[in-house]
C-alpha cells in the first residue's frame, strides 16, 4: 500500500470553510423552523356533496369539519352546471324553448317571443333567480364573451340574456368567484382558498374585477386553476401589484412527480413579483390513488408530505366509500381529524399556510466556503496523484487558483453558476475524501489490531463507520451552504446532478484505491497505480461465468442510478414501498435504503475483509459499495425542500442501523468461518 501525505494547511482550510458552511446551515435552520404553520384545505364543494350524500344540511357538515381542524375551503369559479343545479341561475337552450313552445307547455311570455322570431334556436337564455348571483353571472359573461354575444331581454319585466354561445361548451364555462359562496365558508369560520382561473384576452380591468370580488373576505391563499395564472400573459403586473396589496400568499401546486410544479404560464413572473416569502408549497393526493389508502397511510402521507418536502397547504379530498363500521360521513370527519392531530403532534400549528422568510446566505460565509471547497478539490487530487502530492507549493497554487474562481463571482454578489458547480463539487469529492482518508488510516491501525476478535473488530467497525460518517457530513454542509437560498427550498431552483453524485464518488475512490492497492495480490506495494492495474485487468482471461457476473453487477448498477431522483422510470415494488411505510413509522426520517441496507453494511464488512486479509479484489468492491452509502449521506442534502435538520437525523439514523446490520454480518460471516474451519479439522483428524 502506498502512502500519501496530507498537506495540513489544505485540511485546515477545509475546515475553516466548513465553520463558514456551518454559520449558513445554521440560519438555513431557522428559516425552516420558523414556518410551521399547515393550511388544513378541502374543496367547499367536496363538503357540500358529502352533506347531500349523507342526508344532512350543509352547515352540520360544515360545522363538523371546522371542529375536525380543516382550517380552510377551496373556492372554484361558478359554471353553469352548477348553476342549473342550484337553481340561482338557469341557462335554457333555445331549441328547447322552441320545442316546448310546440308541444303547448311553454308559458304565454315566452310563448309570445318565440312567436315573434326573437328565441333562436342557436342561443342560450339566462334567467337569474337570484339577484346577486345573476349580476355576478351578467359582469364575467361581458367579460369572457363581449357584449356582441350577449343581449339583455325583458321577459315579463325581468331581465334575461341572450347569449350566442355552443351549450354543452357554455355549461363548462367558468363564470368567476361566487360571492354567495365566499360568504358561506367564511361565516362557517374557514378561510377562503381562491382557486381563479385566467380569461382568454385578458386585461388588467378583468384582473381587478377578480380581486374586487375577494374584496372584504378572508382568502388564505390564492391557487390558480388551469394551465394559466390569473393575467397570464399581458396582465400579470396587475396580478402582482393586487396580490402584494391585499398581502395574499400565492399556493403552488407540487407536480405529480413531486418534484417542482405543474406549470402554469406567469408562475414563476408572479412568485418572483410578490416576493418568494409569500408564495407555499400545495400537494394533494392523487385522485386514483387516495381510493387504494387506508385512512391511517393517508395520514401518514400527509405527514411525511409537510415533514419531508416543506408542503403547507395540504388540500384534501373526501372519500368516496365508507370504512368498515363508519359512515361516509364519520368516516372523512376521522380522516381529517387524525391528519390535524398528527400534524399538531409533530408541532405544526394551523392557519393560513406558513411561508419561508426570503433567505439569501451571507456572503462573506459562502465566500469562505468556497475557499474550503478549493482546498477540498486540491487535497483530493494531491492523494490520487503521487507527483502532485510532493509538491506543496504547486498544491498551494492550485488552490488560490480554484479559490479565486469560486469565491470572488461570491463576494461580487453573482456566482449562481458557481454555487450549483460548487455543490455538484462538494457532493463527490467529500465521501471520496472520507473513504480515502479510512484507507491511509487503516495501514496505521493494521499493526496494532492484527489479532483483533470479532467482536472487537465489530466495535472497531462501527467506529470508524461513525468518523467516515462525519467526514462526509462536512460534505454535506457544504453542499447545502451552496445552495442555501430560498429559491432552492421552493424548489424554484433545484439541484439537477443527483444521479451523477451516484456514480462519481465511487469512481474517485476507486482511483484512489487503485493508486494504493493492487488489486490482484500479485505486485503489493509495487504497482505503478491506475493505469497499470487497468492494463493488468483488461489482460486477464474472462470465462462465461464471469461475463454474466459482470452483466448483472451493471445491470444492478444501471437500475440503482435509475432508481435516483424522482423523473426515472424505474417501478418501486410493492413490498418496497411497505417497507419504507414501516421505517417511516418507526423513525422521525426514514434512512435511505442505499445507505441502510447497501452501503454501511459493505462498509462494515469492508473492515473485516480488510483486518481478516480477504482478496484484495473483494476489499476493493466492498469498498467501493461502502462509498454508495456515504455518497448517498451527502446527495440527501441536495434536496433542498428537505430540512436541513431532517436531512441529518436520517443520515444518522442509516447509520446507526446500517452499521448494527453490518455488525450482524460480519458476526455471521465469522460464525461460519469457525463452522468450515472445524469441518476442515475434523475431515484431516478422520
Amino acid at each position: 500500500m502506498k502512502k500519501f501525505r496530507y498537506n495540513i494547511l489544505l485540511v485546515v482550510l477545509i475546515f475553516l470553510g466548513f465553520f463558514g458552511a456551518l454559520v449558513i446551515n445554521v440560519e438555513r435552520n431557522d428559516v425552516e423552523r420558523a414556518s410551521r404553520q399547515v393550511d388544513l384545505a378541502i374543496d367547499y364543494e367536496g363538503l357540500l356533496e358529502l352533506a347531500q350524500r349523507e342526508g344532512l344540511p350543509a352547515d352540520e357538515v360544515l360545522r363538523q369539519a371546522k371542529e375536525a381542524g380543516i382550517t380552510s375551503l377551496a373556492v372554484y369559479e361558478t359554471t353553469f352546471k352548477k348553476l342549473n343545479e342550484n337553481g340561482k341561475v338557469t341557462a335554457i337552450p333555445g331549441s328547447d324553448l322552441i320545442a316546448r313552445y310546440h308541444a303547448g307547455s311553454l308559458d304565454a311570455l315566452w310563448g309570445a317571443l318565440v312567436a315573434d322570431g326573437t328565441i333562436k334556436g342557436n342561443e342560450i337564455y339566462v334567467v337569474g333567480h337570484d339577484p346577486r348571483t345573476y349580476g355576478e353571472v351578467k359582469e364575467d359573461l361581458y367579460r369572457r364573451l363581449g357584449k356582441a354575444r350577449v343581449t339583455p331581454l325583458t321577459v315579463g319585466g325581468s331581465e334575461v340574456l341572450a347569449v350566442k354561445a355552443h351549450y354543452e361548451s357554455f355549461l363548462k364555462m367558468n363564470l368567476g368567484l361566487p360571492t354567495d359562496e365566499l360568504q358561506a365558508v367564511n361565516e362557517a369560520g374557514f378561510y377562503v382558498l381562491a382557486r381563479p382561473s385566467n380569461y382568454e384576452d385578458v386585461s388588467d380591468a378583468d384582473v381587478k374585477a377578480v380581486f374586487h370580488r375577494l374584496q372584504g373576505f378572508k382568502v388564505s391563499e390564492i391557487v390558480f386553476s388551469g394551465a394559466q395564472t390569473l393575467g397570464a400573459p399581458k396582465a400579470l403586473q396587475t396580478t402582482i401589484d393586487e396580490m402584494k396589496d391585499r398581502q395574499i400568499n400565492l399556493g403552488l401546486i407540487e407536480a405529480t412527480t413531486q418534484l417542482q410544479f405543474y406549470k402554469q404560464d406567469g408562475m414563476e413572473e408572479i412568485a418572483k413579483g410578490i416576493g418568494y416569502d409569500h408564495v407555499a408549497r400545495l400537494y394533494a393526493i392523487p385522485k386514483d390513488e387516495q381510493p387504494k389508502l387506508k385512512i391511517a397511510e393517508a395520514v401518514e402521507r400527509w405527514s411525511n408530505t409537510d415533514e419531508e418536502r416543506n408542503i403547507r397547504i395540504d388540500l384534501l379530498r373526501i372519500y368516496d366509500k365508507p370504512s368498515p363500521n363508519m359512515s361516509l360521513l364519520e368516516t372523512n370527519m376521522t380522516y381529517f381529524r387524525d391528519t390535524h392531530d398528527k400534524l399538531a403532534a409533530k408541532g405544526y400549528t394551523f392557519g393560513p399556510a406558513g411561508t419561508f422568510a426570503d433567505y439569501t446566505a451571507p456572503r462573506p460565509a459562502r465566500a469562505l466556503a468556497m475557499v474550503g471547497l478549493a482546498a477540498a478539490l486540491v487535497l483530493y487530487l494531491s492523494l490520487v496523484s503521487r507527483w502532485l502530492n510532493r509538491r506543496r507549493r504547486l498544491q498551494l497554487v492550485l488552490f488560490a487558483i480554484f479559490a479565486a474562481a469560486l469565491a470572488i463571482p461570491i463576494l461580487m454578489g453573482a456566482g449562481s453558476k458557481v454555487r450549483v458547480l460548487a455543490a455538484l463539487a462538494s457532493a463527490n469529492v467529500f465521501p471520496a475524501l472520507a473513504v480515502l482518508f479510512q484507507l491511509d488510516n487503516a495501514k496505521r491501525i493494521l499493526p496494532k489490531r492484527r489479532s483483533l476478535g470479532v467482536v472487537r473488530l465489530m466495535v472497531l467497525g462501527f467506529a470508524l463507520l461513525l468518523v467516515t460518517g462525519a467526514l462526509s457530513y462536512i460534505g454535506a454542509a457544504y453542499l447545502s451552504a451552496s445552495l442555501a437560498g430560498t429559491a432552492y427550498f421552493l424548489e424554484f431552483e433545484i439541484f439537477r446532478g443527483i444521479k451523477l453524485t451516484f456514480v462519481l464518488p465511487i469512481i474517485l475512490v476507486a482511483i484512489g484505491f487503485l493508486q494504493r492497492f493492487d488489486v490482484f495480490d500479485g505486485k503489493f506495494d509495487n504497482t505503478q497505480g491506475v493505469t497499470a492495474q487497468l492494463k493488468e485487468l483488461l489482460d486477464v482471461p474472462v470465462r462465461v461465468k464471469t461475463l454474466l457476473g459482470i452483466f448483472f453487477v451493471l445491470a444492478a448498477g444501471a437500475y440503482f442510478v435509475a432508481r435516483s431522483g424522482h423523473t426515472s422510470g424505474a417501478p418501486v415494488s410493492g413490498t418496497e414501498l411497505k417497507f419504507r411505510a414501516y421505517l417511516e413509522g418507526l423513525f422521525y426520517a426514514r434512512p435511505r435504503t442505499k445507505e441502510l441496507l447497501i452501503g454501511h453494511p459493505a462498509f462494515m464488512l469492508a473492515v473485516l475483509a480488510f483486518f481478516r486479509k480477504w482478496p484484495t479484489m473483494v476489499f476493493f468492491a466492498l469498498v467501493l459499495v461502502a462509498t454508495i452509502g456515504q455518497g448517498s449521506m451527502v446527495e440527501t442534502f441536495a434536496h433542498m425542500r428537505t430540512p436541513v435538520y431532517m436531512s441529518f437525523v436520517r443520515g444518522m439514523d442509516g447509520i446507526l442501523v446500517g452499521g448494527v446490520l453490518g455488525a450482524i454480518l460480519m458476526a455471521l460471516i465469522a460464525l461460519w468461518q469457525q463452522i468450515l474451519e472445524k469441518a476442515k479439522s475434523y475431515s484431516k483428524g478422520a
